[in-house]
C-alpha cells in the first residue's frame, strides 16, 4: 500500500503495515482521526487491496446530507414513500452490493438511522423507506470520524452497541504535525505536481519557507 501514500513516519509506517494486514478480510473498520488526516484515503487503499477491488468504493459523507434523506441514500426508497419521491429509488448500499461502503463522519449520523445500520450490520438486511420487502447484500463498511466517538457515546449521540460493531478494525492516521519531515516530503510532492500542472519552473523551497513549513502547526493536516 506504501507507493499510494507518501511518507516516512514511523506512525504512517504502521498504518501501511495495518492496510495490508486487514484488506483481505472483510470486518469493519472504523477510522479516527483529525480532519483533514486522509481517512478517505486510507479507505480507498484498503479496498483496492482488497479481494472485492473490482467492485464498487461507494463513500458517503454523513455530515453532508440532510439527515431525513440519508436513510434513502444508504437504503433507497419506494415510490411515494415521501413527498418528492416520484420514483423507487435504489440505495447506495445496493449499488456497493460484493464492494466497499466508506460511511464518512459517521457521528453525525442520526440515532434511528444507527439503529438501522446496526441491523444492517448484523446480517446485511435492509428495507427500503416506503417499503416492505427485506432486502440483502454483501458490503464491506468502512466508517470514519473527526469526533471524539467515546465523548459521544458517553453524551448518549452514538449508540455504543453500533461503535462495537463498527470497531474490528481500528485506523487512527497521525496528524501531520506529529509526522516530522514528511511534511517537507509532502510539500516537495505537491511542489512537483503542481509546476508540472500549471507549467511553471519551481525546483525547491527558500530556506525561510522551508523552516514556515517546518514550524506551522498544520491544524488542517495534510489537506491544508
Amino acid at each position: 500500500a506504501q507507493e499510494h501514500f507518501i511518507g516516512n513516519a514511523p506512525a504512517m509506517q504502521e498504518v501501511f503495515k495495518m492496510i495490508g494486514r486487514v484488506s483481505r478480510a472483510d470486518a469493519p473498520v472504523m477510522i479516527t482521526g483529525e480532519s483533514g488526516v486522509g481517512k478517505e484515503v486510507v479507505a480507498k487503499a484498503i479496498h483496492r487491496f482488497s479481494l472485492l477491488t473490482k467492485n464498487e468504493f461507494v463513500a458517503i459523507n454523513c455530515a453532508a446530507i440532510p439527515q431525513n434523506l440519508l436513510e434513502s441514500e444508504l437504503f433507497g426508497h419506494e415510490k411515494g414513500a415521501f413527498t418528492g419521491a416520484i420514483k423507487n429509488k435504489v440505495g447506495r448500499m445496493e449499488e456497493a452490493d460484493g464492494g466497499t461502503v466508506f460511511l464518512d463522519e459517521i457521528g453525525d449520523m442520526s440515532r434511528p438511522l444507527q439503529a438501522k445500520l446496526l441491523r444492517f450490520l448484523e446480517d446485511g438486511t435492509f428495507t427500503r423507506v416506503g417499503g416492505n420487502q427485506e432486502l440483502q447484500v454483501n458490503v464491506r463498511l468502512i466508517a470514519a470520524t473527526n469526533r471524539d466517538i467515546v465523548e459521544a457515546i458517553r453524551g448518549n449521540q452514538f449508540r455504543e452497541d453500533l461503535f462495537h460493531r463498527l470497531n474490528v478494525v481500528q485506523f487512527t492516521p497521525p496528524a501531520l504535525r506529529e509526522r516530522g519531515e514528511d511534511v517537507i516530503t509532502l510539500a516537495k510532492h505537491f511542489l512537483k505536481f503542481f509546476s508540472m500542472t500549471m507549467n511553471k519552473t519551481i525546483d525547491n523551497f527558500t530556506d525561510e519557507a522551508t523552516i514556515l513549513l517546518r514550524t506551522h502547526h498544520w491544524p488542517g493536516n495534510v489537506r491544508e
